[in-house]
């Protein structure tokens, strides 16, 4: 596998630590140990660390030459709430949380890079090494540019990077434009009238209305977005009632909603509450109606889009570089750092071999055969983004 030969050197080590991670996961904004490791890896290079933004974030510079530029590269660091079910000496050692998503990958990759740029500084410029906590449902890309991320580490682009499981190693997807998904919540509150469960004559069932309204929701996508368009509207939650006997006063269900486009999440956020209303009201019920817009969509600029795949493709060569995949219809925090500033998301392939399985099951893993690779890619891409210039000859007289 084409990576840098320092980098293969110390491979073992970037594995240590991936490791260690994986068996102390910590949830978002509780990134305590992780981000200690973090800023201690960091410091032992010689690099400068900054901590605090979003309370567990950790932010290391590295400047090299007299170049003015800088640019970003962020790494996200916590773990889900997901019981891990792999027997191997690595597991997870807290009950109910896991790196099910491979941000430990993420994070030994970026310290990977940081580790090489600092021992050779072969760039001219400035390199924030971002380490973001709660990219899980709880926005801490969102909090860090909040809390001033960019005002204090001012860079002119930032770049993401994301494994990507049942994609073969060695091999990088990127594309202008959406990559992942805007991540929208919601909720519904059926109010009724309870009464005895063999007397449903006496009340309004809420536990029917919900039940409508679920099936009414799927007419969203099917009936109403033009096809032309990709939404997903999931209703994954239901709650009602206490006991066997008695018809509940009220029903709650939950959701998500994914989109692309901003017209077509402003529709369906509208839609679902027509529908929801009045298909209670129907029922002689009503509702009260709750709508967060968590992520927006991850969309690549693409000037940066172009930069991260000709790094990748220095390393594996431009056939093994997709530059037009699928948009995913999941969601990344990132996309408010890229909503700030220009930059690209990019995913490398985490392998597709027998055993291999989807992010957030409890039988993941992360691959520690792609860990040199990704720190060979944020290292070329630095190398190429903030190139050193070749002194001018003057002519001779």
């Amino acid at each position: 596998m084409p990576v840098i030969n320092r980098i293969a050197d110390f491979h073992d080590e970037m594995t240590a630590w991936r490791h260690d991670i994986h068996m102390h996961p910590e949830t978002a904004f509780e990134e305590h140990r992780t981000a200690d490791v973090v800023a201690k890896k960091l410091e032992s290079f010689g690099i400068e660390v900054h901590r605090g933004l979003a309370k567990t974030g950790v932010v290391g510079v590295l400047r090299a030459g007299t170049g003015t530029r800088a640019i970003g590269l962020r790494a996200d660091m916590d773990a889900l709430d997901v019981q891990e079910t792999n027997t191997f000496a690595h597991a997870s050692t807290l009950h109910g949380k896991m790196h099910a998503c491979g941000h430990d990958g993420h994070t030994c990759m970026l310290l990977g890079a940081a580790k090489h740029l600092a021992e050779t500084r072969n760039f001219d410029g400035t390199v924030y090494f971002i380490f973001q906590p709660a990219e899980e449902n709880e926005g801490g890309g969102r909090v860090m540019v909040e809390e001033g991320l960019f005002d204090k580490f001012p860079c002119s682009d930032v770049y993401g990077m994301h494994n990507m499981p049942g994609f073969p190693v060695g091999k990088f997807a990127i594309r202008p434009g959406p990559m992942m998904a805007a991540y929208d919540v919601f909720e519904v509150i059926v109010e009724g009238k309870g009464a005895h469960g063999a007397m449903p004559h006496h009340g309004i069932d809420p536990v029917v209305v919900a039940s409508h309204i679920v099936t009414a929701l799927q007419s969203i996508v099917a009936r109403n977005v033009d096809p032309m368009d990709t939404a997903v509207v999931s209703t994954t939650q239901i709650h009602a009632g206490d006991t066997w006997n008695v018809i509940p006063q009220t029903a709650m269900l939950r959701g998500t909603v994914r989109t692309f486009k901003t017209h077509v999440q402003d529709f369906i956020e509208k839609r679902i509450q027509e529908i929801a209303r009045n298909v209670a009201a129907a029922f002689g019920a009503s509702i009260k109606f709750r709508y967060e817009r968590r992520y927006p969509a991850t969309v690549n600029t693409e000037a940066e889009t172009e930069n991260a795949a000709r790094a990748a493709a220095a390393l594996v060569g431009e056939a093994n570089v997709n530059r037009n995949p699928t948009p995913a219809m999941g969601s990344e925090d990132f996309a408010w750092m890229l909503r700030a500033k220009p930059g690209a998301y990019i995913w490398i392939g985490n392998g597709d071999g027998e055993g291999s399985c989807m992010v957030h099951n409890p039988g993941y893993d992360f691959n520690d055969e792609v860990l040199p690779l990704g720190a060979s890619y944020w290292v070329t891409l630095v190398e190429q983004q903030l190139a050193r210039q070749a002194p001018v000859r003057q002519a001779a007289e």
